[in-house]
């Protein structure tokens, strides 16, 4: 738990003094916070099962000795807290530093409803435990309390706080452990025969002691300590002060880690995925910084931190957070997500696979056009699709969500989105969906309604050319982009898989068509062959990148003209259809052609 989690939440909120030469990364989409649950116990966590979309299992640190897990039904708009706990824990110490600390869902929760909890105890320790979901495990709105059954237990004594109590499972299956320090006791972060300070990493689906009902857990034979007894061989990491929050990033299994500093540094550890045994200097360093306790820092076997940011303008306490890994905000993909209790901001910084760049401060993002201000900041979440929410001390939970889009065709998904992922294209790269800006309209087609019929009855779908021997309907050419700018870009979609594409363009158009190949053409006079192209999943485009515009290529080509002008070119695309299911013309002529796009120049 940071320290003075819940002290006065007065303190200053001033702007972050971080070093200036870091530019903030340009994204498209703007973010607000959303409050989507309110009212709770000192909120400290959120975390689902995987696969489970339609919940978010919300952590309440709790003050009046019990904790709490409590659900909020994310199927419901807004989404509703369910009123009767999921489950309490009684008797526990809470309050400051100490209470339900953490909770992890087994990987395979769907089959065995197991999950785990971290909390204080009432001698002051750090208690591990697994319960058990009452079935069904994936729609019952309460656990089993009498199902508790103790993993192992964190020695706490003589103070209350840096508990740490941070929980994951790792894309191998193990369960990671997040142990603060132990408060007064610093050089437990160094000492490898005690569990404060470290990050432990265990098996909770065996046991390798059987005869001690108080540690029901394996050790992984890949730890780096394993088989030794000092060190102890559940530790995965150590030289920590307080990690608080942990978490994996749902790509690559890189660990995240923000480690709450002391009289002046916050930091953020990164390592990568499989590596164990990480020294990551406390008390010895602070951050990057070398401390008055004289045990040697910059040594070899010590781990520098990806990012620090130093206790100035009201920061003092780190909560670590999440790479982005959702859907709603593309833009953040891969950013990871931390801030601040004390100072209430929020950061995002890049990642590029040896340092951080590009950071970025959102707190006052986040609020803008009068949303809800997160203050005194306690935990980062995500919910099993990958969406981040922010907890507050005074007993909110927001989901950080995309702000004002650009959605031309009001589907409600930002554009920019569309073309990242590949649902929507902008094939002339001005940013804009091509389907919000056609250009040109459809003609001869082989669907019928073109008085030159297919030569084999291979008649298309409405709208398209004559059907080919992938039977996708036939090809249809649009143009997307600008005339004036001549931006336009063509692109012939239905074709087959993978196949060599031309582009024909031509000055004059024969109403009636003409048989060539397996199609029909309409575009005549002057012809040119603007673009060759490859299909790509049955659809080409032209011109491509690097490619000269279609005013500049035709007048290199003989037929000089200028956008604005107002004259019409006709275009048609056509590709090769070697298997001669269709039709067998004369000469095995292995050519279909797509229907006709008129453009006003």
């Amino acid at each position: 738990m940071p320290r003075g989690m819940f002290r006065a939440a007065s303190i200053a909120a001033s702007a972050l003094a971080l070093s200036a030469h870091f530019s903030a990364l340009f994204a498209q989409t703007s973010l607000r916070a959303t409050r989507v649950a309110s009212g709770l116990d000192n909120p400290d966590g959120v975390c689902a099962p995987a696969g489970d979309t339609s919940r978010l299992f919300i952590v309440e640190q709790a003050s009046s000795g019990s904790g709490r897990i409590r659900i909020l039904d994310l199927a419901q708009a807004p989404p509703v807290l369910l009123p009767a706990p999921y489950l309490s824990i009684a008797p526990i110490l809470a309050g400051g530093e100490q209470g339900l600390l953490g909770l992890a869902f087994h990987p395979d929760f769907a089959n065995n409803g197991y999950f785990f909890v971290c909390y204080t105890n009432s001698a002051g320790d750090n208690q591990v435990v697994r319960y058990q979901a009452n079935a069904p495990f994936g729609t019952s709105s309460s656990a089993n309390l009498t199902s508790g059954r103790p993993v192992l237990t964190i020695p706490h004594p003589g103070a209350s706080n840096h508990n740490g109590g941070s929980l994951a499972f790792g894309p191998d299956g193990y369960l990671y452990i997040g142990a603060g320090d132990g408060g007064s006791q610093p050089f437990n972060a160094q000492t490898l025969s005690v569990r404060p300070g470290k990050i432990l990493r265990v098996d909770v689906d065996a046991d390798d002691y059987p005869a001690d009902p108080a540690n029901n857990f394996a050790i992984p034979p890949t730890n780096p300590f394993y088989g030794s007894t000092n060190p102890l061989p559940e530790i995965w990491h150590y030289g920590l002060r307080n990690p608080w929050r942990i978490g994996f990033d749902r790509a690559n299994g890189d660990l995240w880690i923000g480690d709450v500093g002391g009289a002046a540094v916050e930091e953020v550890d990164c390592v990568p995925a499989g590596v164990g045994g990480e020294n990551f200097g406390w008390p010895c360093m602070e951050g990057s910084n070398c401390t008055s306790y004289g045990c040697g820092c910059f040594l070899p076997q010590q781990t520098l931190p990806v990012q620090t940011y130093a206790h100035t303008s009201g920061n003092c306490c780190i909560i670590g957070g999440y790479l982005y890994r959702g859907a709603a905000l593309c833009d953040y993909q891969g950013l990871y997500f931390f801030g601040d209790f004390c100072s209430s901001r929020v950061w995002s910084v890049e990642w590029n696979g040896t340092s951080t760049q590009n950071l970025t401060e959102h707190t006052a993002e986040l609020a803008a056009g009068g949303g809800p201000t997160i203050n005194l900041i306690t935990s980062f979440g995500e919910d099993a699709a990958g969406e981040l929410y922010v907890c507050d001390a005074f007993g909110d939970v927001f989901r950080i969500e995309p702000g004002t889009i650009v959605d031309c065709n009001q589907n409600s998904i930002h554009d920019g989105c569309e073309i990242a992922n590949g649902s929507g294209h902008d094939w002339n790269g001005d940013g804009l969906l091509d389907e919000c800006q056609p250009t040109g309209s459809a003609s001869c087609f082989g669907d019928g309604t073109t008085p030159t019929a297919c030569p084999c009855s291979n008649a298309g779908a409405l709208g398209r050319g004559c059907d080919n021997s992938d039977a996708t309907g036939g090809a249809r050419l649009d143009g997307y982009g600008d005339p004036l700018q001549d931006s336009v870009v063509l692109q012939s979609s239905g074709e087959l898989s993978s196949t060599l594409t031309l582009f024909l363009q031509g000055d004059a158009r024969n109403v009636n068509g003409a048989v060539f190949g397996d199609g029909v053409r309409c575009v005549s006079g002057l012809l040119i062959r603007l673009y060759a192209s490859a299909a790509n999943a049955g659809s080409a485009h032209a011109p491509q990148a690097g490619d000269t515009p279609i005013s500049q290529r035709s007048t290199s080509l003989g037929d000089p003209f200028v956008p604005g002008s107002g004259q019409r070119r006709y275009y048609q695309a056509f590709y090769r259809d070697p298997r001669l299911v269709l039709c067998s013309v004369a000469g095995g002529d292995p050519w279909n052609i797509s229907s006709m796009l008129t453009v006003i120049w």
